[in-house]
């Protein structure tokens, strides 16, 4: 089995790497500071499994994951109390609550070697996340161009339903992300981002005017220009927001 360990703390990389030497059939591929250095070197190796911290400098463990297609099985590493993971219990991905004892890292690979479902992986982290960390709420992490770039959510103009993507359109540049618009209509902060059409979300701030479209309908216009229709449904929930 190949084994990344993707962990900000030297000590935590260090026992994880003392427990795993005695597992014959281990291989650990790369060790890595950051989320930055756990996508290429998951790239790169295409490990069996990946020992996850989820708090790092840079990008979280979660972002992370949301940049890689074919996720590898995950066991987390992480500091948080346990009862904010408590989502963990009755799922097929494992934790390791630091400290933890080689007692109970054995028992994380035992339930790692059973063939769990990884789908359920981004569901669980995005739980614990939207629990104990509110930073997403500040920004949005996306390939671009063959790199890793960081959006605040400041920057956002609007976003738009794009297939089975979003695209977050911000000045001068769009960006694709593989979400869904509930997902983005749940995460962003919901006094500054009102999803006013099936297919868009706008940053109230940017808006400039509101006008009527034609005799049933309007449209918001942004600081760029961009005319953005609202709904029979999104208009209402634009003027609460607006306080009109």
């Amino acid at each position: 089995m190949k084994v990344i360990i993707i962990d900000d703390e030297p000590l935590s990389q260090s026992i994880l790497i003392h427990y795993l030497s005695f597992y014959n059939d281990i291989e650990i591929a790369a060790t890595c500071n950051d989320g930055f250095e756990g996508v290429k070197a998951i790239l790169q190796h295409e490990p069996d499994l990946i020992f996850l911290d989820i708090l790092m400098p840079k990008i979280t463990g979660f972002e992370m994951l949301e940049l890689i297609e074919n996720k590898p099985k995950v066991i987390f590493t992480t500091a948080f109390d346990e009862y904010a993971i408590k989502a963990f219990d009755q799922n097929a991905i494992d934790y390791l609550l630091k400290p933890f004892s080689q007692e109970r890292f054995d028992k994380a690979m035992q339930k790692c070697v059973a063939n769990y479902n990884n789908n359920e992986l981004q569901h669980i982290a995005e739980t614990i996340l939207n629990t104990s960390n509110n930073e997403q709420e500040n920004r949005v992490v996306v390939k671009h161009l063959g790199a890793i770039k960081i959006i605040q959510t400041a920057d956002i103009l609007y976003l738009e339903a794009y297939d089975d993507y979003v695209k977050i359109h911000t000045e001068g540049n769009i960006f694709v992300k593989k979400k869904t618009m509930s997902y983005f209509e749940q995460a962003l902060n919901q006094s500054q981002f009102v999803r006013v059409h099936r297919s868009y979300i706008i940053q109230v701030n940017q808006i400039t005017k509101m006008e009527p479209n034609d005799k049933e309908t309007m449209i918001a216009i942004l600081k760029n220009g961009c005319k953005i229709p609202l709904s029979k449904t999104g208009y209402p929930k634009l003027k609460q927001v607006l306080g009109l």
